[in-house]
């Protein structure tokens, strides 16, 4: 299936290319967070996509790694507001 000559699968990278790269110009480290697991999510989305598994795999693993990571210091980030309150 492909839009503008482009199939789903280009778009779904390049929508996940464009929201890691937002992420980088955010100054609030929560949003800069969210905005990454959105773009990460949408790698993984592309990974699952690729035509073998062999091509998407090192996608898949290196970004659900990184969505581990900002969900273990969202987590701690609300921690910490919790007991600061």
């Amino acid at each position: 299936m492909s839009f503008l000559g482009i199939y789903l699968s280009e778009w779904v990278g390049y929508a996940a290319s464009l929201m890691v790269a937002l992420s980088f110009v955010m100054k609030d480290i929560i949003k800069l967070r969210v905005v990454n697991i959105i773009g990460c999510t949408l790698f993984i989305v592309y990974g699952l996509l690729m035509p073998s598994l062999r091509i998407g795999l090192p996608i898949i693993i290196t970004n659900a790694a990184i969505v581990c990571v900002n969900i273990y210091y969202l987590t701690k980030a609300s921690k910490k507001e919790v007991a600061a309150e």
